[in-house]
């Protein structure tokens, strides 16, 4: 088995349990520490409001970033009784997706998508997608992920469209971060062969915690020495660089199956 009973720390919330299977089926110990909680916001208004200029072809366009946003827009559309009038009006609309996961829930409701980014799913793929589309003058829907995407924001804005802008949820620390604590300390004593992030938050959350217990120094050191850290692709990894950290494994591809292949394979 390639992960010979590693003891490998998994930050996912979500998808824990199957990236958990993935490595105890690889002969690994998979330790599962979620780091992000998914907090849902009030936005019944918002949503009504976007809704209502949706119907109106008053929004030409609508990106959305993840599945988990697309899934909260409707399911607050469900509550407010307008889900058919939404999936009617996006039907309607030039919808844009960062990848695979938001298109996979907006194919099911039968909504053509115009594009999608290719890999890695960034924002610098989507802006690059976006670019062939004439937005100046036009009202774009952008539905948000954890956190508003400052930069893609910033440059629709500067081409001259006018954005609409839905934030359904936010990443938080977890209610207890008992766990992640232990993991720190665990770290920084050399007592994890290896750590998984998933997704940029986790790394900065992580980090948090680090500073609370003062000790961020000794975590960067810790995971640049003594632990190896598999990043899913290019925005994680980027954050980790920005903490000091150079991962050791990066995927071909940023999905969740190909990591835990790539780190196996790192190490036989």
């Amino acid at each position: 088995m390639a992960f010979h009973e590693a003891r490998i720390a998994v930050l996912e919330a979500r998808m824990s349990d199957e990236m958990a299977d993935l490595i105890r089926r690889n002969g690994g110990t998979a330790w599962s520490v979620p780091a992000v909680r998914e907090a849902s916001l009030n936005a019944a208004q918002p949503v009504a409001t976007f809704v209502d200029r949706l119907v109106a072809g008053q929004i030409a366009t609508v990106v959305f970033f993840t599945g988990v946003g697309v899934k909260a827009l409707l399911q607050e559309a469900d509550q407010l009784g307008r889900r058919a009038e939404l999936v009617d009006a996006l039907r309607k609309t030039t919808v844009i997706c960062r990848g695979p996961k938001p298109s996979a829930v907006v194919r099911k409701e039968q909504i053509p998508i115009a594009a999608s980014a290719p890999e890695p799913y960034t924002s610098t793929e989507l802006l690059q997608t976006l670019s062939a589309f004439e937005v100046a003058g036009q009202s774009v829907g952008i539905v948000h992920y954890g956190e508003r995407n400052e930069l893609v924001s910033a440059v629709l804005h500067e081409r001259g469209a006018q954005l609409e802008e839905l934030c359904l949820y936010e990443w938080q620390l977890p209610t207890n971060t008992d766990a992640l604590r232990t993991l720190v300390r665990e770290l920084i004593a050399g007592q994890v062969d290896a750590i998984v992030f998933t997704s940029q938050i986790q790394v900065r959350h992580l980090f948090v915690i680090a500073a609370e217990l003062d000790c961020s120094y000794e975590l960067t050191a810790a995971l640049n020495s003594k632990t190896i850290v598999a990043s899913i692709g290019p925005t994680c990894t980027g954050v980790l660089e920005g903490y000091g950290v150079t991962p050791h494994v990066i995927p071909e591809h940023p999905k969740m199956g190909h990591l835990i292949k790539a780190l196996a394979e790192y190490m036989v």
